[in-house]
């Protein structure tokens, strides 16, 4: 248990951090997300709609028009024709969106990946698949609910 109450610490700390990204950009925590969420598909070489976004962080058609108008008002965003089929509406983030994430989070995913170089392959594979684990399991909601967890273990 005291891995499973190190990961949630973790992810505690990663919550305030991203919270605090978002306060000192004037962001609510769903921006960052949605930031996350079109920094992660740029990265893979993916499109994202706005439907798909939205689907990915649970709004509704309104809300991710909402995020999206913001976004796109601060600079964050911007909504251009897709690649492979000019009819389609995708969503980029833009360079000075991915630049004001690197000079907040660089330094954390700096100190991330020099803590890894003190594993090994096999090590750094185990890792990567039990974070990977972990992270199907919350998506696909097969966790317990509040009311099966014993009193004292949330």
């Amino acid at each position: 248990m005291e891995i499973v109450h190190l990961l949630r610490a973790a992810a505690v700390e990663l919550g305030l951090h991203s919270a605090r990204f978002a306060n000192r950009n004037g962001m609510h925590a769903t921006d960052v997300r949605a930031l996350i969420a079109l920094m992660d598909a740029r990265r893979a070489g993916e499109e994202t709609t706005a439907g798909r976004l939205g689907a990915a962080l649970g709004l509704n058609s309104a809300g991710t028009t909402a995020l999206l108008d913001r976004l796109e008002r601060a600079g964050q965003v911007r909504r251009v024709r897709g690649r492979g089929d000019r009819r389609t509406v995708v969503v980029e983030v833009t360079d000075d969106a991915v630049a004001l994430g690197q000079a907040f989070f660089g330094p954390l995913i700096e100190r991330s990946v020099e803590l890894l170089r003190g594993y090994d392959d096999q090590q750094r594979a185990a890792i990567r698949e039990f974070l990977d684990g972990v992270r199907k399991a919350a998506a696909e909601g097969t966790h317990t609910s509040p009311a099966d967890t014993p009193q004292g273990e949330p």
